[in-house]
């Protein structure tokens, strides 16, 4: 899936249950680590602890858990990778390839 969370956040706790949470968090991880090693040429290793260091397991209540949801993996990597001025500079990433959407 690779998209962007939609549910709303308000700060008011957690917006969705347990296992969707974990779900997402997961696939999240994965979704970075790929474009780590495949864009930024990490090892495998090394793009899944980075993953897990963008990504930390937040509590249940905690007041804006999921928040980092609300853009996709893709930008957080590719600002990593190429800046935060990556759109401007390289147009031709501001959105992820079809392969990435596919990942889960």
């Amino acid at each position: 899936m690779c998209a962007t969370y939609t549910r709303c956040v308000d700060g008011a706790g957690p917006a969705w249950g347990e296992d969707e949470y974990v779900e997402y968090l997961e696939g999240e991880r994965l979704c970075f680590a790929w474009v780590m090693q495949r864009y930024g040429g990490l090892p495998a290793a090394r793009a899944r602890a980075d993953a897990l260091e963008l990504y930390p397991y937040e509590a249940a209540d905690e007041p804006y858990r999921g928040m980092i949801f609300h853009d996709l993996a893709w930008h957080y990597a590719m600002e990593r990778i190429h800046g935060r001025e990556y759109a401007i500079e390289h147009p031709e990433l501001r959105n992820p390839p079809a392969e990435y959407s596919a990942l889960w």
